[in-house]
């Protein structure tokens, strides 16, 4: 199987043949992907070299010529280190364009805590308009990283991750996907997170839904699965970056009826004894048998 990040060097290649308004950034991070693409559009294939805020910046400045700009280096490079271009090149300006990352809270442990954004969504979430996909398998990245090119003038962040899930599932751009139907709660596992919240769950009598959508978030699917449960309004969010990133959007699903919600992910503490993603996963108590304990815990 491929990774998500072949796999979005493949499709993007692809769709560069077929949309002319669409335009790839890159600062160095990336560009053997797109060694191909770059000789057949050599216009619209751009490194910039180290250089994030010209990344963005130049990605703004295509989107303001009618360009769909898609931009590529990783989480910490692409939304913390530029943070004020992201907010005045595309939100300020109104325009949109499309952000890959890649790294995400905790892929490349050996690069160190530079190259870690356990805090990118949680950063985004201070901008208005942003569309997040997290997808959890190749299959699913290039279902959303499609949907995101052919946008018109949507904002649109995909994080992608060397984290995957075994399989691809069935989903759809913005909807939650219900895995499985419990009735003492609800379990919420975001992109990568699927697996691992499956195995922690087994033989619990909870609701799964697996989110890949997580801006905006789908409130009425919330809605309907906690209103369907025993259990009331009991959420669980497991996310595969800061803690709590998403309460507050359960909180506004249900801020009429009764709920409570644990938010489980990445805190805020840093392992600065990094290992391997899964030693990472257990040390931020996101493995499946920590998962279960905290699950459990929780609904009682």
């Amino acid at each position: 199987m491929d990774t998500m990040r072949e796999r979005f060097a493949s499709v993007v290649s692809r769709l560069l043949d077929d949309d002319p308004r669409l335009a790839v950034v890159l600062a160095e991070i990336g560009k053997d992907g797109f060694t191909d693409a770059a000789r057949a559009h050599p216009d619209r294939v751009i490194n910039v070299g180290i250089r994030e805020q010209l990344l963005v910046g130049v990605g703004g400045g295509l989107a303001l010529t009618g360009m769909r700009p898609i931009l590529h280096t990783f989480a910490s490079f692409l939304i913390e280190r530029p943070f004020e271009q992201v907010k005045l090149d595309f939100g300020h300006q109104g325009v949109g364009g499309v952000l890959v990352s890649a790294a995400g809270s905790y892929d490349w442990p050996a690069g160190g805590y530079t190259h870690m954004a356990p805090g990118d969504v949680a950063l985004l979430d201070t901008l208005d308009g942003w569309t997040v996909h997290v997808p959890g398998h190749p299959d699913e990245a290039e279902t959303l990283l499609r949907d995101a090119a052919a946008a018109d003038d949507d904002s649109v962040y995909v994080r992608l991750s060397a984290h995957s899930n075994s399989a691809p599932r069935n989903i759809a751009p913005g909807r939650f996907l219900t895995v499985r139907e419990g009735r003492r709660g609800v379990v919420i596992a975001v992109g990568p997170m699927l697996d691992g919240v499956l195995t922690a769950v087994e033989g619990l009598d909870v609701t799964v839904l697996y989110a890949t959508t997580v801006r905006p978030f789908d409130e009425l699917a919330v809605r309907a699965t906690a209103g369907e449960a025993a259990g009331g309004g009991d959420v669980v969010l497991v996310e595969p970056y800061l803690a709590g990133t998403s309460t507050g959007a359960v909180n506004d699903a249900l801020a009429d009826r009764p709920h409570r919600v644990l938010g489980l992910g990445i805190p805020r503490r840093e392992l600065r004894r990094y290992g391997t993603i899964d030693e990472h996963l257990a040390g931020q108590g996101l493995d499946p048998a920590s998962l279960r304990e905290r699950i459990s815990a929780f609904l009682g």
